[in-house]
C-alpha cells in the first residue's frame, strides 16, 4: 500500500496555488484595463464640443493633415478650415471619433496593466502616442483622398478598413513593446 501525502491527495492545497494566484492576477488586470479604457472614454467624452475637443481637432490633427496632403501633392491645396480638410476639389470633417483617441486609450489602458517597469511603461505611452498619431494623420490623409478621388470607396474605408488597420497596427506595437520590455519568460524567447 501507498502513502499518500497531503500535496497528492489535495493538489488544490499547494499544487494549483500558483495558477490560482495567476487566474485572479490576470483577472484583476482585465478589469482595471477595462475600468481605465471606459474611464478615459468617458472622460474624453465629455470634453465632446468644448475648448479641448477644439483644440486637438481643429488646431493639430487638421492642419497636420493639411500639411501632409500639401507637402506630397501640393497641386491638391488643401486647407484647414476649423475641423474641415478641403481642397477646391473635396473635403472631410474630422469629428470626435476621428481623432485616433479610441485607439489611444485602448493603448495606454494596455500599457497601465502591463507587466513593465515604469520607465518601460511611459516610453511605451509616450512612443506609442505619437505612433497613434501619425497613423491616424495617414489615415485621414487617405480619406481626404478617397473622397477626392474614388468617393465610392470612402463608407468602407471610413467605417471599416483604415480603424481596423490602425487597431491592428497599435496592437502589433504593443506586442512588440511587450516582447522587448516585459518582464514575462517568454518576452526574451
Amino acid at each position: 500500500m501507498r502513502c499518500v501525502s497531503k500535496t497528492e491527495a489535495r493538489p488544490d492545497v499547494r499544487g494549483d496555488a500558483p495558477a490560482r494566484q495567476g487566474q485572479g492576477a490576470t483577472a484583476l488586470r482585465l478589469a482595471v484595463f477595462a475600468a481605465t479604457f471606459v474611464g478615459l472614454q468617458s472622460l474624453w467624452s465629455t470634453a465632446r464640443g468644448t475648448v479641448v475637443e477644439r483644440t486637438l481637432i481643429d488646431s493639430l490633427i487638421v492642419p497636420v493633415a493639411a500639411w501632409w496632403v500639401n507637402v506630397i501633392w501640393p497641386s491638391v491645396q488643401a486647407s484647414a478650415q476649423g475641423a474641415r480638410l478641403v481642397s477646391p476639389a473635396g473635403g472631410i470633417n474630422v469629428l470626435n471619433g476621428c481623432e485616433g483617441t479610441d485607439v489611444l486609450f485602448l493603448l495606454m489602458a494596455a500599457l497601465a496593466v502591463a507587466p513593465l517597469s515604469w520607465r518601460a511603461r511611459l516610453a511605451g505611452m509616450a512612443i506609442g502616442a505619437l505612433l497613434v498619431f501619425a497613423l491616424n494623420q495617414l489615415r485621414i490623409v487617405v480619406l481626404f483622398q478617397s473622397v477626392r478621388l474614388e468617393p465610392e470607396w470612402f463608407a468602407a474605408l471610413h467605417a471599416v478598413v483604415t480603424p481596423l488597420a490602425l487597431t491592428l497596427a497599435v496592437a502589433l506595437f504593443f506586442l512588440a513593446w511587450m516582447r522587448r520590455h516585459a518582464a514575462f519568460p517568454w518576452a526574451s524567447a
